[in-house]
C-alpha cells in the first residue's frame, strides 16, 4: 500500500536509496560521494512510500508549477514486485489531485530502469526549449554535483 511517509520512516529510506544507487555500478555509473537525496528531506509530506517498513519511496517537489519526481527508489531485494509502478501511479494521481499540469523528472537516458522505464509509464523527453527557469537551474545543479556521469534527459508526463 502506497502512503505518505511519516517522520519515523525517513531514516530508514537512506538504506533503500544507497542500495538502489549501487545498481548503477552494473552500467558503469558510480555516484560522487555526498549525502543521499533522502537525507536532505525534512518534510515527510514530500515522500510517498510503500510498505511498513518501506521497501521503496518516491520523493516529490514542485518545479515550475509542475510536480517534479526528484527520486524514485526501490530496495533491490524488493524489485520486480510492482512497487515502482505503484509509486509512479501514486505520484501521477497526486499530480492530478493537486492540479499540477505535468509531472517532470530528470533521469539517465540509456539505463534500462530509467528513461526506458519512464517511457513505459507515459513519459516523453522534454526538449530543452520547453524547460522553465527552475527546471533549467535544477539540471545545472545536477551537473555541478557530478551526477551527469552518463547522458541524461528531462522527461514529462501529463497526469
Amino acid at each position: 500500500m502506497v502512503r505518505w511517509a511519516e517522520a519515523d520512516d525517513l531514516s530508514g529510506l537512506v538504506s533503500i536509496e544507497l542500495a538502489a544507487d549501487r545498481l548503477f555500478e552494473q552500467v558503469g555509473i558510480v555516484f560522487p560521494p555526498g549525502t543521499t537525496m533522502i537525507e536532505e528531506v525534512d518534510d515527510p509530506g514530500s515522500v510517498l512510500v510503500e510498505g511498513a517498513p518501506p521497501a521503496g519511496f518516491a520523493l516529490v517537489g514542485r518545479v515550475d508549477g509542475n510536480l517534479h519526481l526528484e527520486q524514485l527508489a526501490v530496495h533491490p531485494a524488493s524489485m520486480r514486485q510492482g512497487i515502482g509502478g505503484r509509486l509512479m501511479t501514486a505520484v501521477i494521481d497526486h499530480a492530478r489531485a493537486s492540479g499540477a499540469p505535468a509531472v517532470t523528472l530528470t533521469t539517465y537516458r540509456d539505463v534500462p530502469w530509467n528513461a526506458p522505464w519512464y517511457e513505459r509509464h507515459g513519459f516523453s523527453v522534454m526538449p530543452e526549449p520547453e524547460w522553465g527557469p527552475e527546471l533549467r537551474a535544477l539540471v545545472e545543479r545536477e551537473r555541478e554535483l557530478g551526477i551527469e556521469i552518463a547522458p541524461r534527459v528531462v522527461m514529462r508526463r501529463e497526469p
